[in-house]
């Protein structure tokens, strides 16, 4: 990849507001209230260039299956790798959408046959924020098609390039 342009992106991270306006700490008086820290999701030029993907080995998100991300049908994504690895190449706009708890559906080409590969489309790829930071990522079809099961090795990235994700299945325990 040494060949290639860097890719331009924006980092995305919270903006916490810890101290009150004179208008909010008056509100704060009148309802006798104590003043609850506030946070808002925006942009940042990044110091360092976004992480290369290495052609030869580009997973940059790698995980063991767990029973219950198997029996439920989506993987959870650490809030980490999807802010370094995925929101860092999407709108600002589509970003806040997903952390407003708003699902985000994506392309998603499936490249385990390397020679055949699938895409999903059309909704059946999606992210939603849960409740305690970490992403989902939901794909029943993936799962079926794939037969996935506990302890399976998979490894998915985003190619900024094609705006798709991109999933291979790197080991099968049942097989």
């Amino acid at each position: 990849m040494s060949d290639q342009r860097p890719l331009l992106s924006l980092k995305k991270t919270f903006f916490y507001n810890f101290f009150p306006s004179k208008e909010e700490e008056e509100a704060c008086k009148i309802n006798n209230t104590p003043y609850q820290v506030t946070r808002k999701l925006v942009e940042i030029r990044d110091l360092y260039p976004a992480p290369r993907i290495d052609r030869q080995n580009p997973w940059q998100i790698k995980k063991k299956l767990t029973h219950d991300e198997i029996v439920v049908g989506m993987l959870i994504i650490p809030f980490f790798e999807m802010f370094e690895y995925i929101l860092r190449y999407w709108t600002l706009g589509v970003a806040k959408s997903l952390e407003n708890g708003c699902k985000v559906c994506v392309d998603m080409w499936d490249i385990t046959e390397e020679t055949i590969p699938k895409k999903y489309e059309g909704g059946s790829v999606w992210f939603k924020k849960l409740f305690y930071e970490d992403f989902s990522l939901w794909s029943i079809e993936l799962f079926k098609d794939r037969r996935l099961g506990e302890s399976d090795e998979i490894g998915i990235y985003w190619d900024p390039r094609s705006a798709t994700l991109v999933f291979k299945l790197l080991s099968q325990v049942g097989s």
